[in-house]
């Protein structure tokens, strides 16, 4: 038995020998030797990092450990070259450790190897020290101390002779190098990684008579890859780009709930059309740390005409058989759209996200009444969303006649019905519900009690007005043949 060293002494003494068996076998790069860095970060889980920076390089054979790169680093896009000195470096080989430090990984590394066990006497506080070889540590520890064999160290710490190599406390790219320039020189390192995502979410606030909008769009950056990129060069890329490889694993993204933002927020992103897609770049240097969720303001209008529509959709499969009652207090569809041009006070091409709908009570206090998915929009096209269901509007349907008529053969049938619905409003104001009723086959209205229009070549629609407090019916009759 002997005594031993304290454990911070133990730990400290380790790290020293560690880092200095480092220098002299390979050189280290850290964030201290950064410049600058650009991060541009595409819709799907997926971001180009530039990270260039200062180094002293001996001239020959070297290895270089470019650490603090992205823990989720695509490894085969990495590529590295010499700014200050095009085609001086040379890369035989790299490894992407991405394997980290922890007092659990350490000790998978040391099976088959030999620690140090250091016991402490409870009541004297003197240490004792054993040798031990790790056999086992994937559930729970399992050593052979002498001639027997322990499980766990409930009353003994465990020391290490060293780290291994390819266990690091930061995701390293290791580069054999070939350096024919000189000592000193910019490099620059890009790679594609996973784990830097991006999203749009819209803010919309309605007016008193829903018919005018102010939106605020915001860029909402997730960083879960594992590095930090300070004072970064950030843009943004819109558009749904093809990748060949498998899809990395969507990440666990904050979820977070936009209250109502100034109509005129700061826009801070300039935008330009990159090939088929949309290019956004922020006019500021902004840091994206790890494990952090930032919104960024990206375009403001405001008083943009918009226009509200309460829907009834039907359906086609009581067109060719006798169905009698079809819905009682049927749901009636609030719908929000509004035209994305420049003379509509906003003609800017919208990412795909989400889109929170606003308005204000009585007392002036913005209350949230529904949301929306879109798709990327360009200029000149036309946003609906859909915010919910009408609680004082609604209807009841019945297939008030059906007839199959005769015909002359089998594969030739006509049926002809007859439809009733009665739209009840229990507003104080009048309102115009939109009824669409998609028809089957070849068809032809027979009858109807308010004039409809064909908006396609199985769709009928009719604009009904109800007034305040009552009720309209709307009867129609058709024939269809198949």
């Amino acid at each position: 038995m002997k005594r031993t060293c304290s454990p911070i002494l133990a730990l400290s003494a380790l790290l020293m020998g560690t880092s200095a068996l480092a220098q002299t076998d390979e050189q280290r790069s850290t964030l201290a030797d950064q410049t600058q860095v650009a991060v541009t970060i595409y819709n799907e889980n997926l971001a180009l990092v530039k990270d260039q920076r200062k180094l002293q390089l001996k001239t020959g054979p070297l290895a270089l450990a470019f650490r603090d790169v992205s823990a989720r680093m695509r490894p085969e896009t990495a590529l590295l070259r010499s700014v200050s000195a095009p085609g001086s470096l040379y890369v035989q080989e790299q490894n992407f450790d991405f394997d980290l430090l922890t007092p659990q990984k350490l000790l998978e590394k040391y099976v088959g190897r030999s620690v140090q066990l250091v016991r402490t006497n409870p009541a004297t506080g003197a240490e004792t020290t054993e040798q031990a070889q790790v056999l086992a540590a994937s559930n729970g520890i399992v050593l052979q101390v002498g001639q027997r064999i322990e499980t766990g160290t409930p009353n003994a710490r465990i020391v290490y002779s060293d780290v291994p190599p390819n266990l690091r406390d930061r995701p390293t790219l290791v580069m054999s190098l070939d350096n024919t320039g000189s000592a000193q020189q910019d490099v620059e390192l890009s790679y594609l990684t996973g784990g830097l995502a991006w999203k749009a979410d819209y803010v919309v606030e309605l007016n008193a008579a829903d018919d005018k909008l102010d939106i605020s769009g915001w860029v909402t950056l997730t960083n879960t890859s594992g590095a930090t990129y300070r004072n970064t060069k950030l843009q943004l890329v819109a558009g749904d780009v093809n990748q060949v490889t498998p899809a990395m694993q969507n990440i666990a993204r904050a979820q977070v709930m936009s209250a109502p933002a100034p109509a005129m927020a700061k826009r801070e992103m300039a935008e330009e059309s990159l090939f088929e897609y949309h290019l956004y770049t922020l006019q500021r240097p902004t840091t994206i740390a790890e494990n952090q969720t930032k919104q960024v303001a990206l375009l403001a209008a405001a008083a943009v005409p918009a226009r509200k529509e309460l829907l009834l959709k039907g359906a086609d499969y009581y067109y060719r058989s006798s169905f009698g009652d079809l819905g009682q207090k049927m749901k009636v569809g609030v719908f929000i759209e509004f035209d994305n041009k420049e003379s509509a006070r906003l003609g800017q091409p919208l990412p795909k996200g989400i889109i929170r709908v606003y308005k204000k009570d009585l007392a002036g206090n913005a209350q949230f009444v529904g949301e929306d998915r879109i798709d990327h929009t360009p200029k000149n096209e036309k946003v609906r969303l859909k915010l919910g269901e009408a609680f004082d509007v609604t209807a009841d349907k019945k297939q008030s006649d059906f007839k199959k008529l005769g015909s002359a053969d089998r594969y030739n049938s006509q049926f002809e019905s007859a439809f009733e619905l009665v739209l009840k409003n229990a507003k104080k104001e009048p309102v115009t519900v939109t009824v669409q009723e998609p028809i089957p086959g070849d068809w032809k209205m027979l009858s109807e009690t308010h004039p409809s229009t064909k908006a396609t070549s199985n769709t009928a629609v009719w604009q009904i007005k109800v007034p305040a407090e009552g009720t309209t019916t709307l009867a129609y009759r058709t024939l269809v043949r198949y």
